[in-house]
């Protein structure tokens, strides 16, 4: 990128596409920070609760019941010490766009997943990327990096994609895996990951 200004690149990606690989490639490519689990440690620091009880939480809707046995866990008339209340799904979206926001206005940046690309949207040196891949790929990927059956890889590929499509619909009202939405969409199953952040590396000298 010849702008001189911080720019920030944001990449949503599909399980099993490399996209946290691929991002930190291209912040040590291009020196600049690499923001993905740092974005849910300051969340859990500004709620004051561990980072540990917000992970489960990441890129995912609570249930209806979840969100009720949140709400009701305890009787109101039993008097407990007080505690820390969890943040609500809209609550903790609100704070992971404002620390997205900061990021990317103090420091250019690669920032992954959580909406990003839509809560940069108006930002005036902003990419953003997509990164998707057929089945078979992903499975194949799945199965060597947590060393599980391609039954068990199937179905957590399944459930992670249902989760980030209702995640990103409910806070940005727009399909998850739509095209049109980000600058670059790239089947990675089709040139490899490493090949995907060259790729990238020669768009953004291009612009």
């Amino acid at each position: 990128m010849k702008n001189t200004s911080p720019f920030a690149i944001t990449i949503s990606r599909q399980l099993g596409c490399g996209g946290a690989y691929v991002g930190q490639q291209l912040a040590k490519n291009l020196g600049v920070f690499y923001a993905d689990r740092e974005i849910i440690g300051q969340a859990a620091k500004q709620f004051s609760i561990l980072k540990e009880d917000l992970e489960s939480r990441d890129e995912k809707i609570l249930s209806f019941w979840q969100s009720f046995i949140r709400s009701y866990a305890i009787a109101p008339d039993t008097y407990v010490p007080p505690q820390i209340i969890a943040p609500s799904d809209r609550e903790l979206f609100k704070a992971e766009t404002e620390i997205i926001e900061r990021i990317a206005k103090e420091r250019s940046a690669v920032i992954i997943g959580r909406c990003g690309s839509y809560i940069l949207r108006e930002h005036p040196n902003h990419v953003s990327i997509f990164l998707h891949g057929d089945i078979t790929f992903r499975n194949g990927r799945i199965q060597k990096l947590y060393n599980i059956s391609e039954e068990v890889a199937g179905k957590m590929i399944a459930q992670n994609d249902k989760e980030r499509a209702n995640y990103n619909h409910t806070f940005t009202g727009k399909e998850w895996t739509d095209a049109r939405q980000y600058d670059i969409s790239i089947d990675i199953s089709k040139i490899g990951i490493d090949k995907t952040v060259e790729v990238i590396l020669k768009y953004l000298d291009l612009i």
